[in-house]
């Protein structure tokens, strides 16, 4: 007959083997971020499955120029992507972003073909982030033309750097999170302006010391500019830096055709999971099974040396817990319909 004290012990021993293993099996929450929301407007009214906080705000301040609020998210700092979502050849960017109160501020604008502001739908994101603990490899840096960083973040706390390559033309490398390469994960970049700027990912290169994208801005007429930009590194974590929870998230880069395996993630199904296919001239459908639960919140960023811009046709949609990105539209600076190159990315709120 065992005695009470070698049972108790036996027990204890059992529940701390079964807790090893359930902290092994369980991927931990990452410490970032400090603060996120997203918010996604048909030009209209807000959409719920694409927006959290759920009680954040957009108010049209005046034609193509947008105020978003999220809620109790006030922080300094931070970046912000934005994406066009309409029929017609248009692209958003940012102004500006501020903390007003507990709440945080984004001011967005959109604009047509020749730099025009205009009204669109769009799908906007910010986030801020301190310390280390990011799910994967991760990074995002907020500068300004000359190269001096205004906000930054780094998954294993190293200093990014911002290095000017001429006019329009920067190299953003995020230090100690590197990978085997040569092309690992996703990037996405807006502008920051208060007049028509795109700017977009010329390419990007992973090594084992470091991620590397070199990003490209233009102006309206398409010549390089130089600009202040954002712009978000992610793998194998949501586009915010987390990840389990959040547990839905993907990304993918056309080149065209689809880029290599470790450019095509899937947080529930893996590398190479998701999927593309043309939906006619300049038109892409995306699919990422399984991992379609709101909120959610999808950015995309044109990718290739040309002035060529990319957004969104239509809002997302859901079926079942596929997500069905329909469709990424893709135009040269004069709005024509161009087969071209983008990273897209989709980040659920769980």
């Amino acid at each position: 007959m065992l005695r009470p004290t070698r049972v108790l012990s036996t027990l204890v021993g059992i529940v701390a083997m079964l807790g090893t293993l359930l902290v092994a099996g369980t991927p931990s929450q990452a410490a970032v971020p400090n603060r996120f929301g997203f918010v996604l407007w048909n030009g209209a009214a807000v959409v719920a499955g694409g927006t959290t906080p759920a009680a954040t705000t957009v108010v049209p301040l005046a034609v193509g120029r947008y105020q978003v609020t999220f809620p109790g998210q006030a922080a300094p700092g931070g970046v912000v992507h934005v994406t066009a979502i309409t029929t017609a050849p248009r692209w958003c960017q940012a102004e500006t972003w501020f903390p007003s109160g507990a709440n945080e501020i984004a001011i967005i604008r959109c604009y047509r073909v020749g730099g025009v502001p205009d009204n669109s739908g769009f799908s906007a994101f910010f986030t801020m982030a301190s310390g280390v603990g990011a799910s994967g490899p991760y990074g995002y840096v907020d500068t300004q033309p000359t190269g001096v960083i205004i906000s930054q973040y780094n998954a294993v706390g190293a200093g990014n750097l911002v290095t000017p390559m001429g006019v329009g033309q920067w190299s953003v490398k995020f230090p100690g999170i590197g990978s085997g390469g040569p092309i690992d994960g996703s990037a996405q970049v807006t502008a920051v302006a208060t007049v028509g700027t795109r700017c977009k990912i010329r390419n990007w290169t992973s090594i084992p010391a470091q991620q590397e994208v070199t990003v490209l801005c233009f102006d309206s007429a398409g010549a390089l500019v130089n600009s202040r930009f954002t712009v978000s590194y992610q793998q194998k974590a949501s586009l915010y830096g987390a990840g389990f929870p959040p547990q839905y998230f993907g990304y993918l880069w056309n080149a065209p055709p689809v880029g290599p395996a470790f450019t095509n993630f899937n947080s529930v199904l893996g590398y190479s999971a998701n999927t593309l296919i043309s939906a006619g001239p300049g038109l892409s459908l995306v699919t990422f099974r399984q991992i379609g639960f709101a909120p959610l919140t999808v950015q995309v960023t044109a990718a290739g040396s040309n002035s060529n811009f990319c957004g969104l046709n239509f809002p997302w949609t859901i079926s079942g817990v596929d997500l069905y990105v329909r469709d990424v539209s893709c135009y040269t600076n004069a709005g024509a319909a161009v087969n071209t190159g983008f990273t897209v990315s989709a980040s659920s709120r769980i």
